[in-house]
């Protein structure tokens, strides 16, 4: 068979299975990224169907994702909003990073993968998934709750403490010198300051230039910057990825929104693409070895999350039930763990398997966790503390708002997980 008659069949069969593996995800109501990475091993080396004429292609198409999936990340805040989220919720992501970092790094440590795998293998554990954690508040109707604003608040310190990490752990794969790692990290860290600072003083201008009226004009600008400052960004050893996000912040307003709408369908197809072409390399029967450690991983890193939320959505003065709604809601991860471990599979080839197991139990269990945590938790410790009065239970069922009056009642935040937590919660299940 000709070489490209084979790369069109088989592209053709990929983006097929995908769109069927989508249909499938939503129909069962969770993540299709499971079922990517399942067509992914299916396909690559080692698995029932490999694929070798379209494997370049792939390659490349996954690149692309990797690069749209940070661009519309970035589109989605503001850079005021960043600035904002980084004043109120830094002690948040300091025990973010503590707490679900340290896991993922003392667990490379232990299977003595070295101290670049540990710093991989970091990032992996402590990055939640965005894009999964977005549709499940969707799919709960939890966008108005009063815990939303504090878990959005975590996810962006995590995507901003990315344009810090992505770089330094580019330069650790790369074998740089200590001054070669730091020039790299300050590259970055000015990198971003300058793009903020231009984003805060000169967004409108910076969004009137790009913008246009043409829908096909708007997206060959946005794309072609996005590519052109990702690859720029890739030879200064910054990361394609972080380029792409600080692109992302830099527009605002219409323009924003309409790239956001113009580039969706591109992203949801090459962010597919990727997670295929990250299972494409990862041998099926180097899973099972791994399988017991990701799944201990698994079950560390969702308790360290959850504590991470309770503290967080505390700080906030969120009361009970919305404390354990935030923690359940962050357990997922994905998008960002697969590419940290795609950057990484180079230097520490068992990292690939390790974080593909790890991300199918999370991208499952994560949906699982925001809806069950907060009435496990309530089930559990009404058991053993004493029953709450009827009358604080009376009260509360008036009030189907979803945590939204502890704005006007600051004084209800710690009454303990109790029966006013049980009409708080009823609108966001069944």
């Amino acid at each position: 068979m000709h070489e490209t008659t084979a790369l069109l069949i088989e592209l053709g069969a990929i983006i097929l299975s995908l769109g069927i593996l989508g249909r499938i995800a939503g129909r069962m109501g969770f993540s299709s990224i499971p079922l990517y990475l399942l067509a992914g091993l299916a396909f690559g080396h080692g698995g029932l169907l490999p694929l070798n004429a379209s494997e370049e292609f792939v390659a490349t198409g996954a690149e692309i994702g990797v690069i749209l999936l940070l661009l519309l990340l970035g589109l989605e805040y503001s850079a005021s909003e960043l600035v904002s989220n980084l004043k109120t919720q830094y002690p948040s992501g300091i025990v973010d990073f503590v707490l679900n970092a340290v896991p993922g790094a003392a667990a490379a440590l232990i299977l003595g993968w070295g101290p670049v795998a540990a710093v991989a293998l970091a990032g992996v554990t402590w990055i939640s998934s965005s894009g999964v954690i977005a549709k499940v508040l969707g799919d709960l109707g939890r966008l108005g709750n009063r815990e939303t604003p504090v878990i959005l608040g975590v996810l962006v310190i995590e995507d901003l403490a990315m344009a810090v990490y992505l770089p330094l752990l580019t330069a650790l794969l790369a074998g740089l010198s200590l001054a070669g790692g730091s020039l790299t990290l300050l590259i970055s860290l000015g990198t971003v300051g300058a793009v903020l600072y231009l984003a805060l003083r000169h967004g409108r201008l910076i969004s009137r230039a790009v913008s246009s009226d043409n829908p096909e004009m708007l997206l060959l600008v946005v794309l072609g910057l996005t590519v052109l400052v990702a690859g720029v960004a890739q030879e200064l050893q910054v990361s394609a990825a972080v380029g792409a996000f600080l692109v992302g912040i830099a527009l605002s307003g219409e323009v924003a929104e309409g790239a956001h709408n113009l580039l969706a369908p591109l992203r949801d197809l090459f962010a597919a693409v990727f997670f295929v072409f990250f299972g494409l390399n990862t041998d099926p029967a180097a899973i099972p070895p791994v399988l017991i450690p990701a799944l201990i991983l698994a079950l560390i890193t969702t308790a360290t999350k959850i504590g991470t939320g309770w503290y967080a959505a505390k700080r906030a003065g969120v009361r009970t039930a919305g404390r354990w709604r935030t923690g359940g809601t962050l357990v997922a991860r994905g998008e960002f763990s697969i590419v940290i471990a795609g950057l990484a599979v180079g230097v520490e080839p068992r990292i690939g398997p390790l974080a593909t197991a790890y991300v199918l139990i999370l991208v499952i269990l994560g949906p699982l966790a925001a809806r069950w945590t907060e009435p496990l938790a309530r089930r559990v410790i009404g058991r053993i503390a004493p029953a709450a009065p009827v009358a604080a239970s009376a009260s509360a069922s008036v009030a189907p708002a979803q945590d939204r009056p502890e704005a006007a009642a600051p004084e209800a935040a710690e009454p303990g997980i109790a029966a006013p937590e049980t009409t708080d919660t009823a609108p966001t299940h069944g």
